[in-house]
């Protein structure tokens, strides 16, 4: 029975882990898709270039608020609890999708409104900083022995999902609205439909149980009198500093990969090469759904034949593809071509699948959720908030329409330097190497 009990327990957080997760970044995805629109409205200017880079600026800055809130989370969730962490957040970025959803435009109230906007991208940022580390966190801390990848997985099941949803919808509303409508209040029905995110993630969250990872450590601290000690940044960069060297460069060579993709190829394809933004909508949506599935195959195969063997091929193979497809885009646009490079993006899957199990499991538990969420909004902050910035801006300073490929290559050298450059601790941590059978990674006190 008790088996029964925990079986149904874990399928309940993956659920709410999956599903608020992906409500969640759904309006970061909104955002970046929406990009062409938010540039005339919030940031009018006689070169349509130059609003862009304004929008993609501001899409850039609030990451800037992730480490902050992945920092504050981190070290709450490491202290109090993972569940606790995730019903917070939630609710939080309910708070910042809402502003975005009535906010009026700066024909309404001028200067006002891009300072809003960013309020409202900060408190989304700083919400979103710790979801990634906690909720990971929560995932792989239930799952049974030798199935983390598979578990952690899902994390980035709801990213992908959350993609798809956000592609979804902005097919659905280009082509029910006329250009007037769209731009007069369609664009504001996804962030409206996102504030959803408070009362459905709180209620699912709210349901599961915290981790019995976390619990175990709870109780064996308690029962051999250990003082309660405070994480500390301190404490974790001095004992765990190639921990957070591999987990920063793989998440910076994997979000790179995933914002040049998700949300600058839509906005490049329509700007410099001239082609439909509702076909490089819907080659998005298709990927992300086939990447939904591909991490879920991809974290059960990290788990057979560890998780390096994954990730470093999915790096190195992308680079090639992209390099080659983005030229042949590049020299002569056509959908067809656009849907290859998009198609390529699978890779992304094949990375990301391991993902969330790496980043967590080479940590202890008492500075999992904080070490694991620095890092991760670090990357994400430096290499994944200002791609779409960098890129546009490497294309209009080169005037090479293939430039993004030095940008491809430069985050999958990070990520393949901190992969070959970390060593795990014990021979049974499976970051590097399949799991002994039964085996289980190590959880340091």
């Amino acid at each position: 029975m008790q088996a029964e009990a925990m079986a149904q327990m874990r399928r309940r957080v993956v659920i709410s882990s999956t599903i608020g997760n992906a409500l969640e970044w759904f309006d970061f995805t909104v955002f970046g898709l929406f990009a062409g629109i938010l540039s005339k409205l919030f940031f009018p200017a006689d070169n349509p270039n130059s609003s862009l880079l304004l929008t993609f600026a501001t899409f850039g800055i609030a990451f800037a608020a992730r480490p902050l809130g992945g920092l504050v989370f981190g070290l709450y969730a490491d202290k109090h609890g993972r569940k606790k962490a995730l019903v917070v957040m939630i609710s939080l970025m309910a708070l910042g999708t809402g502003l975005l959803g009535v906010l009026p435009t700066f024909g309404a109230i001028g200067i006002a409104a891009p300072l809003l906007l960013l309020l409202a991208r900060l408190i989304q940022g700083f919400s979103a900083g710790g979801e990634f580390g906690s909720a990971s966190a929560m995932l792989i801390e239930f799952a049974p022995p030798g199935r983390r990848g598979y578990y952690g997985s899902f994390q980035m099941v709801s990213q992908s999902l959350a993609f798809g949803i956000g592609a979804a919808m902005a097919i659905g509303l280009n082509l029910g609205l006329s250009p007037g409508a769209f731009a007069s209040w369609g664009w504001r029905v996804p962030f409206i439909l996102g504030i959803l995110i408070g009362p459905t993630g709180w209620y699912l969250r709210q349901r599961c149980d915290e981790s019995p990872e976390f619990q175990a450590y709870l109780a064996e601290r308690a029962a051999t009198a250990q003082p309660k000690r405070q994480t500390t940044l301190g404490q974790l960069f001095s004992e765990h500093p190639r921990e957070l060297i591999a987990s920063f460069c793989l998440i910076a060579a994997g979000t790179a990969i995933n914002y040049v993709n998700a949300i600058f190829l839509p906005t490049y394809a329509v700007a410099e090469l001239k082609l439909p933004l509702l076909n490089a909508q819907m080659g998005l949506l298709c990927v992300s759904l086939a990447n939904a599935v591909i991490a879920v195959a991809a974290g059960v195969l990290s788990d057979r034949i560890g998780r390096r063997a994954v990730l470093v091929p999915a790096l190195i193979v992308y680079s090639l593809l992209f390099y080659v497809l983005l030229q042949r885009l590049a020299a002569e646009p056509t959908t067809a071509k656009l849907w290859l490079l998009q198609i390529a993006a699978v890779l992304l899957g094949v990375l990301a699948g391991p993902m969330p199990a790496f980043m967590t499991e080479i940590f202890p538990v008492g500075v999992r959720s904080t070490g694991a969420s620095l890092m991760y909004n670090l990357a994400v902050m430096l290499f994944g908030g200002l791609a779409p910035f960098i890129n546009t801006w490497l294309v209009e300073a080169t005037g090479d329409k293939a430039a993004p490929v030095y940008y491809i290559f430069f985050a999958a050298a990070v990520g393949l330097a901190g992969l070959s450059l970390y060593r795990p601790r014990t021979a049974a941590e499976p970051a590097l190497s399949p799991l002994p059978l039964g085996g289980e990674a190590r959880t340091a006190k």
